[in-house]
């Protein structure tokens, strides 16, 4: 193996002091572009690669957010990856992702924890509220986000859409077009933003003067099987809903799909109502209504809470919740008739 090169050599090659070198390197401070051009070409020509490692323990910053993740699956997951990328990127970050079922798990603690000394700040995308990890962050006020989160009441900052509110604006939707028997389909309680749309669903319904009734209510997995085996049970009992408003767009999908299958059509039989609006929406057929999720302005919004905690070397307890919106589009209409 050859020898590594240092900043000094860069520094030297190039002609300047060292801070300066490092401040080009890490595109931080006042630099002029021909200087940090020259320092550039010299790193390259040495193969300089930064020590992020011994630039922790001197104190210094990495310039790296670790985003932990509990599975790829969900679609609003990758959505929110790509925007938060590009908002860490302007702002001088980079990205490193870590995937696990449960983070203080004893075969991932310990990567857990490497990460989070390396990186400067943390964000959890929808994390689950049984993770011990979370009490360990609320405990050290470590500088990190939660992204769409609502399991609990923790002392970090969260970041998330208005599920509740927004939930019972789908619902007055349905009633608005007179339904009146009208489903949900729950998702999995890990993040408890599917509690909360179906909180939201019930404020509805009560207030429309209608008794939620627990045969509309059925517990799906936040993805499209689950949908289209819920709604296959809700369309056989012997009063089916004319309506059916599932906890996220992928069960919407799988629902739209059962209904079909059952020789039925949207919405002149059943209405369908999702929430996240994924790109895929606005593509199926009927084209969805759903919940418009402000996901670009969730991760904008996380990424600059974050960097407020980096900078202030601690994270404030605090909620931000952000409207979200109902797009409607090709699957609902009017009650069946009978």
């Amino acid at each position: 193996m050859g020898k590594t090169s240092t900043l000094t050599e860069v520094a030297e090659a190039a002609g300047v002091s060292l801070i300066t070198a490092s401040r080009a390197l890490r595109g931080v401070g006042r630099v002029a572009k021909e200087t940090r051009e020259r320092v550039l070409a010299a790193a390259a020509q040495l193969d300089y690669t930064p020590d992020m490692i011994a630039q922790k323990m001197r104190g210094g910053n990495s310039s790296l957010i670790g985003v932990f993740v509990n599975g790829f699956r969900s679609l609003v997951m990758h959505e929110l990856l790509s925007a938060i990328n590009d908002e860490a990127r302007r702002l001088g970050f980079d990205l490193i992702v870590f995937n696990a079922d449960h983070f203080d798990d004893a075969r991932r603690a310990g990567t857990a924890e490497m990460l989070r000394k390396l990186c400067d700040g943390l964000m959890l995308l929808l994390p689950d509220a049984n993770d011990g990890l979370l009490d360990k962050l609320e405990r050290a006020h470590a500088p990190c986000v939660l992204v769409g989160f609502a399991g609990r009441q923790v002392d970090l900052p969260v970041v998330l859409g208005s599920n509740r509110l927004a939930a019972r604006g789908a619902v007055d939707h349905l009633l608005g077009l007179g339904h009146r028997r009208i489903a949900f389909i729950a998702g999995t309680s890990y993040t408890g933003q599917s509690e909360e749309r179906q909180r939201g669903y019930e404020d509805a319904l009560r207030a429309a003067g209608i008794a939620p009734e627990p045969a509309y209510q059925r517990q799906g997995d936040f993805n499209d099987a689950s949908g289209f085996a819920e709604t296959a049970a809700l369309l056989a009992l012997p009063a089916p809903p004319t309506a059916i408003f599932a906890a996220n767009d992928a069960m919407a999908f799988g629902a739209l799909d059962a209904v079909s299958a059952a020789g039925l059509k949207v919405p002149d039989d059943v209405s369908v109502v999702g929430f996240d609006d994924v790109i895929r929406a606005a593509v199926v057929h009927p084209k969805l209504t759903t919940v418009r999720q402000p996901l670009h302005e969730i991760a904008v919004r996380a990424v600059a809470e974050l960097v407020a905690a980096i900078r202030g070397g601690h994270a404030e307890g605090l909620r931000i919740e952000l409207p979200a919106r109902l797009v409607v589009r090709e699957s609902t209409g009017p009650a069946p008739r009978g």
